[in-house]
């Protein structure tokens, strides 16, 4: 799971958006860690380009400070997008509703025979298509933790945001599912 900052320019305008996702492992993303900060680009003619440096600890703020204070003391004033913000044309922008991924949906299923078929239904009946089911409990132990109830984990098939906020709404108040289900976007489109 990393939390990603996005800007995607599309044909409705530029997505903007911030919040944890899953990423593939093996992707140069997936193995950035620590006090390190990544961007990935990706350009008609250059292709896909990931930098990555520190972007935390003593060092590198002590650095970005520095420079501040150094533009300040030589009177150097840049607007920050180098055009000054009045003159800025606002982008069109999209609703998040709109965005399309597959997620990984975690609850805890009531265990009682059908339960699976009636949160599964209740899913289809929310236009949420599902590509796979991890269903364990532990052995001995009814409901795998002695409550009674299952963890099971779905990881969807591409749906829009707007429809997948829905469906777990719809989850959360289901009599076949225990508390508010966990929804983790899962991001692989460009991030190779």
């Amino acid at each position: 799971v990393k939390l990603l900052a996005i800007a995607e320019k599309g044909d409705d305008g530029i997505v903007q958006r911030v919040h944890p996702a899953l990423v593939p492992e093996g992707t140069p993303l997936a193995a950035v860690s620590g006090v390190y900060n990544a961007v990935a680009v990706d350009g008609d003619r250059v292709g896909h380009l990931v930098l990555e440096g520190r972007g935390a600890g003593e060092g590198p703020t002590a650095s970005a400070v520095l420079s501040d204070l150094v533009d300040i003391a030589r009177g150097l004033v840049v607007p920050p997008f180098i055009v000054p913000a009045a003159k800025l044309k606002a982008p069109a922008k999209p609703l998040m509703d709109a965005h399309k991924s597959s997620f990984y949906l975690r609850l805890r299923a009531v265990d009682r025979a059908g339960s699976m078929a009636e949160i599964t239904r209740a899913l289809a009946q929310a236009s949420v298509s599902i590509e796979r089911i991890v269903q364990r409990g532990e052995k001995g132990r009814a409901g795998g933790d002695g409550s009674g109830r299952l963890p099971v984990v779905f990881i969807t098939h591409e749906t829009d945001e707007g429809t997948m906020a829905r469906a777990r709404a719809h989850l959360a108040e289901h009599e076949d599912v225990a508390g508010t289900p966990l929804v983790i976007r899962i991001e692989d489109g460009e991030l190779r």
